[in-house]
């Protein structure tokens, strides 16, 4: 469930004029953009987009861009983009820094197979390139084998179970762990072709028959390459993602120097989604709001828009 509120009645003219307003003059109005902007859908963030290019011939986005700086900027920018302008966006970003390759399995496990098809069409629109084919040159082995796997998959998604494929490929990953040959073909095929349903039931089956998640399973493996992590990490989200973006949250913040950059992606991606649901899971595990745990390592407008988006009214 979205976080953020949205007014009764909104006029998109008036909210295009009040940027205008907000970015003219000596400094911006950085508090009228937030009074837009983190209490507007997705529907209506495009259409003032437009608005603003038809009332001034102008891209609202590259104005925002000069006017803005730092974190703030980084935020209002991928907030205010359509959703799979926005996943193509945190692709590229992500494919520049080896380090966050975990961006690419959470868009490719976490969104819906037409979201996911979405963003592969937005991100060949904006650069020129298929993401499949990005994602190829900048991996490797069997980490480009299981990205290259997992973005490019249409995944089925029916409530249709086939329980005893689940059971058979629960063997499949119980053998691969036990014998410790994670990057087995068998396992990539199984993550990055079955639906997620499908692969909830052989999780499932996998707990039943081992007393213990795939996941801990897994955990209980050193993280001592590349691969191992990203298994993990699409394990998650396919299985877990309210607990994934939770666990991403709370390392982020608890990182010695506030990782702003996972703090803002789960936020702007998953404000529309399920933030609030990951909002209580936040507080079920920490015991801390989650709107405090932000205020206490953010500040500024940044501080102001992240907390708009989670909800916090002024």
């Amino acid at each position: 469930m979205a976080t953020f509120v949205v007014p009764a009645n909104v006029s998109i003219v008036e909210d295009a004029e009040t940027l205008r307003k907000a970015c003219e003059g000596w400094g911006t109005n950085e508090k009228a953009v937030i009074s837009v902007l983190a209490h507007r859908n997705a529907t209506q963030r495009k259409q003032i987009r437009q608005a603003y290019w038809d009332l001034y011939q102008e891209d609202l986005v590259k104005r925002l861009e000069s006017e803005l700086k730092g974190d703030f900027e980084r935020a209002v920018y991928r907030w205010i983009l359509e959703p799979q302008d926005r996943d193509a966006v945190l692709a590229n970003v992500a494919l520049k820094k080896s380090s966050d390759y975990h961006v690419i399995v959470e868009i490719a496990c976490v969104r819906s197979a037409e979201e996911l098809l979405a963003v592969r069409r937005a991100y060949q629109a904006r650069y020129k390139h298929s993401l499949e084919e990005d994602v190829a040159a900048h991996t490797t082995g069997d980490v480009r084998k299981l990205l290259v796997g997992l973005v490019t998959t249409f995944r089925y998604e029916g409530a249709e179970i086939n329980t005893r494929l689940a059971k058979s490929e629960a063997n499949i990953l119980q053998d691969a762990i036990k014998d410790k040959k994670f990057s087995n073909d068998e396992v990539i095929r199984i993550l990055t072709t079955r639906s997620k349903t499908q692969l909830m039931a052989t999780f499932n089956g996998f707990k039943d028959d081992q007393g213990t998640s795939i996941t801990k399973a897994l955990l209980g493996e050193p993280a001592d390459n590349e691969f191992k992590r990203l298994l993990r990490i699409a394990i998650r989200c396919i299985n877990e993602p309210l607990k994934y973006h939770e666990k991403i949250l709370r390392n982020a913040i608890r990182k010695f120097g506030t990782d702003e950059d996972a703090i803002t992606r789960v936020i702007v991606t998953r404000a529309e989604k399920d933030l609030l649901d990951i909002k209580e899971l936040y507080y079920k595990r920490n015991s801390v709001l989650l709107d405090q745990a932000v205020a206490k390592e953010t500040s500024g407008d940044y501080k102001a828009f992240l907390l708009a988006l989670l909800g916090k009214q002024d």
